[in-house]
């Protein structure tokens, strides 16, 4: 009699732990995509649903806190793509998927899309921070692009009027989503930019699906903003929604009411600004009324130590007694002076042609019988010596 081959007899449990380790290890990370169904959120913080298609459904499950964070509120029938490991729930013998991803399916291609056209801009330089443009401090326009009837128009003009009333504020009208509100956000950008009307843009609009906002994902929307002669300043939707322009801007704000603070100051920040400068100057202005004062004090001080009026009268008396040098000695020279010209006048008389040619006549007269004398007595004494 042959012998009995061994029996490998497994318990329930071992059974379904193989099952379990088989299973995890012949699947990795799967994404699914199908309608929700069953869903149940127990007070764990769990959540618990089926997704199916037409033919099949697959047990699934998202432990808390992922749950917690879904940016929806799952419902029966919502059509989901997730991601997640297939695993086998022991205690029922059952498989099913653990999901640590889930958005709603019509999203996840715009995901897909959103990233690729983000990665090719980014390469290309059009997010970096060096090209970025401070935003004016004092604006005295501003052009808002947004939809006219919007929530976010609304909130944008009551922060502006309350924070600076004295900034001018142009709403630029423009379709916000849907079929051609990309090529309007673009032609209402360029023609403002163009203008030269505007100190900087604000490109805004409320929440939404990422549907919704995707006009403000177009790649020639971020082109346009990037290209904007004039900071903009991009508010698109909430806190928590990014969209390429808003990449593509000068300034990110996380709501239009943000926004429409960071681009005016406070008017109460500004009166108590400038209470505080209008203290300090005139502290300064005390200050150097003081230190005058104090350098008055000293110099009058030193004034009074040198007795200037003294040295001024001893001055004086220098002057005075100089001046009276100064008289004695010019009338010194004037009688001088007065003296040799008498003297010279007497001297010319003296020495006058007149007088001097009346002297020769005188001479003249005198010796004019003298050569007949001497003569005659020549003539004697020649006579007798031939005697």
């Amino acid at each position: 009699m042959p012998a009995e081959p061994v029996r490998d007899v497994f318990t329930p449990s071992q059974l379904n732990t193989l099952a379990r380790d088989m299973l995890e290890s012949a699947f990795g990370a799967v994404w699914i995509e199908g309608e929700l169904g069953n869903v149940s959120k127990p007070a764990s913080g769990h959540l618990y649903f089926t997704i199916k298609d037409a033919r099949a459904q697959i047990r699934c499950a998202m432990f808390k806190p992922k749950s917690s964070w879904l940016p929806f509120q799952p419902r029966e029938g919502l059509h989901v793509l997730g991601r997640g490991r297939l695993t086998l729930y022991e205690a029922r013998g059952e498989y099913q998927l653990v999901l640590d991803h889930m958005e709603e399916a019509g999203e996840g291609a715009l995901r897909r899309a959103f990233d690729q056209l983000k990665a090719r801009l980014a390469a290309e330089g059009l997010f970096d921070a060096e090209r970025k443009r401070p935003l004016p401090a004092f604006p005295a326009r501003i052009g808002v692009v947004t939809s006219p009837s919007g929530a976010a128009i609304r909130d944008v003009l009551s922060v502006l009027a309350r924070r600076f009333p004295l900034v001018e504020v142009d709403v630029l009208p423009v379709q916000v989503q849907g079929a051609g509100s990309a090529a309007q956000i673009v032609d209402m950008l360029q023609r403002a930019g163009a203008s030269g009307r505007y100190d900087v843009l604000m490109l805004t609009r409320g929440g939404g699906s990422l549907e919704d906002l995707w006009s403000f994902n177009e790649e020639a929307v971020a082109r346009a903003v990037a290209a904007s002669p004039v900071p903009v300043i991009c508010a698109v939707g909430h806190e928590t929604d990014f969209c390429l322009a808003e990449f593509a801007s000068d300034r990110r704000a996380p709501t239009p009411s943000v926004a429409a603070e960071l681009l005016v100051p406070n008017r109460d920040d500004l009166a108590r600004r400038l209470e505080t400068l209008q203290r300090r100057l005139l502290a300064r202005q005390m200050q150097t009324l003081r230190d005058a004062m104090q350098r008055t004090d000293r110099a009058s001080l030193k004034l009074h130590s040198l007795r200037p009026q003294a040295y001024v009268q001893m001055l004086c008396r220098r002057q005075a007694e100089a001046f009276r040098r100064l008289d004695a000695a010019w009338k010194r020279r004037l009688e001088r002076d007065r003296a040799r010209i008498r003297h010279a006048d007497a001297v010319l008389r003296a020495r006058h042609p007149e007088r001097r040619l009346a002297r020769l006549r005188e001479r003249v007269a005198a010796i004019a019988n003298r050569p007949q004398s001497a003569i005659v007595r020549r003539l004697s004494h020649e006579a007798m010596r031939l005697d």
